[in-house]
């Protein structure tokens, strides 16, 4: 905003003119007694009756002796019809503005309004104000749809605009809210327990993903934020707990794109005497209850243009096999086939090749070409145990492992499996990986010694789950970083903001 300078300059004076007149511009109490909302749905119990509102100055209209105030709290907007002969004076020590002093008010101001429930003339349901009182002054003013707030990076820096000024935008986040609580309530009810575990680990697992690093001063030892919440929620298994779940942030040190972002939610679920087939119906049933009471629709039209419907109680979604899928596509037998083997379709499929690459990492990147094209839902099945440490080998055969991925909208959008609880294998897998992260893969899991010792304490079969709030940006149709409030960003101040204040040094 261009001249945003010069109208900050209007409200300051302002913002003195009320000082000057012992008004506080920022009390510390409202005392409102209901919600606009209350008022439009239910006008008939409240008509006539006295209330008190707040809520932040949207518009307004003098003329002469009379105006007409709009505001607008969390659940709805109404208008306020002031009167100069029925509102109360100044009365400064309490904030409360007269007739006089409503020319001292902006656009953007919180304000509290005490009237009678009224309908005007023109019908809309109004409060007639006896007592007007400032709760908040502001000073830069709110823009408005007409100003076309589309700057994505403008909307992204200061998003508390882009939420007052973009509806949708501050719904979506209502609607994040059901997601993980609808999400809570399904485990819960189902008689998982949540207990919230560390973000900070002597070592990190449970994910390929490369870790951020920090310092605790108190121990002085470095730490790994979480990349998953997988071990320590099992290690609440072998403590004897039979269904657990955390929802909380995780941190991977990788790039941004529209599915990924290095900060995000996600949630974990482990069910003890279990195994992935049950995992895999209790997904299901999960989010199909997440849909319906976040969305209330089970389909959707993804952010890529997919079209999905998760389908009616009682219908599986349908199995796709890893193994099958990738021997139909490229001719590869993932048991016995050769790194140039897997190197030499990836160049045939225009598919990069890395000095780092293995078998491994060279299997999953066919696979995710594949991938793309599967709007799902769908469960892929017959993973490679080479793929999967942590999983248990499936007992029909010990080349793949018990595990399930959800594919939705050309991507996974969640993993399970039957949990691996041999410490023996355990250690086995943990040193394959290992020699992996020595020949340069940084995304490969650590040693964690600690994990295999509670292993051997006896950790009983069970299955286990996760998915991020990716889940949740797929199915509300946006990208990552459209997905969460608050996105990381590059620091940077804006010219006018230096301008704005001149004796703060910016680094």
């Amino acid at each position: 905003m261009a001249n945003l300078k010069e109208l900050r300059d209007e409200r300051l004076r302002k913002l003195e003119d009320l000082k000057k007149l012992g008004v506080d511009p920022y009390p510390a109490k409202s005392s409102r007694s209901n919600a606009v909302q209350d008022i439009l749905e239910k006008f008939e119990d409240f008509e006539g009756q006295i209330v008190t509102l707040a809520g932040r100055l949207i518009s307004t209209r003098k003329f002469g002796k009379i105006a007409f105030f709009v505001i607008r709290d969390d659940g709805g907007q109404i208008q306020l019809f002031l009167k100069h002969d029925v509102m109360h004076s100044l009365v400064a020590q309490q904030s409360q503005i007269g007739f006089e002093q409503i020319n001292l008010l902006d656009p953007g101001d919180f304000i509290e309004a005490t009237g009678r429930v009224i309908r005007t003339q023109t019908g809309e349901i109004s409060i007639e104000v006896a007592s007007l009182r400032l709760l908040t002054k502001s000073l830069r003013p709110m823009p408005t749809k007409q100003d076309g707030l589309t700057n994505k990076e403008e909307r992204m820096r200061r998003r508390y605009v882009d939420m007052n000024v973009n509806e949708d935008v501050r719904q979506r986040f209502v609607r994040r809210s059901k997601f993980w609580q609808s999400t809570r309530d399904f485990l819960n009810q189902r008689g998982f327990t949540e207990v919230n575990i560390p973000v900070l680990e002597h070592t990190t697992g449970g994910a390929d993903a490369n870790p951020f690093v920090t310092h605790m001063d108190a121990l002085d030892q470095d730490f790994y934020l979480r990349i998953s919440h997988e071990l320590p929620l099992k290690r609440l298994l072998v403590a004897g707990f039979e269904k657990v779940y955390d929802i909380g942030p995780r941190f991977r040190n990788e790039n941004y794109s529209d599915e990924h972002l290095p900060e995000h939610i996600a949630m974990e679920w482990y069910w003890a005497y279990a195994d992935w087939t049950q995992g895999m119906k209790l997904t299901q049933d999960m989010i199909r209850a997440i849909a319906d009471a976040t969305w209330g629709t089970r389909q959707f039209t993804l952010a890529n243009g997919m079209d999905i419907d998760l389908g009616t109680d009682h219908i599986d979604w349908p199995k796709i096999s890893f193994v099958e899928v990738i021997k139909e596509k490229y001719g590869i037998d993932v048991f016995d086939c050769t790194l140039d083997q897997v190197k030499q379709q990836l160049a045939i499929h225009k598919l990069e090749v890395e000095k780092s690459d293995n078998k491994s990492r060279g299997i999953d990147k066919l696979w995710k070409k594949i991938r793309a094209e599967i709007p799902g839902p769908a469960f892929l099945v017959d993973f490679p145990a080479f793929l999967q440490p942590l999983a248990k080998l499936n007992t029909q055969d010990n080349r793949i492992s018990e595990q399930f991925n959800l594919l939705l909208g050309g991507t996974e959008a969640c993993k399970a499996y039957s949990e691996l609880n041999d410490p023996i294998q355990q250690l086995s897998n943990f040193v394959e990986q290992q020699n992996m992260r020595d020949a340069g893969d940084d995304e490969a899991m650590m040693m964690d010694i600690d994990y295999v010792e509670a292993l051997e304490y006896g950790m009983p079969p069970a299955c286990g789950y996760g998915n991020s709030e990716r889940l949740f940006w797929m199915l509300e149709g946006v990208t990552a970083r459209e997905g969460v409030p608050f996105p990381q960003l590059r620091f940077d101040i804006d010219d006018v903001t230096k301008g704005i204040y001149p004796s703060v040094k910016f680094h």
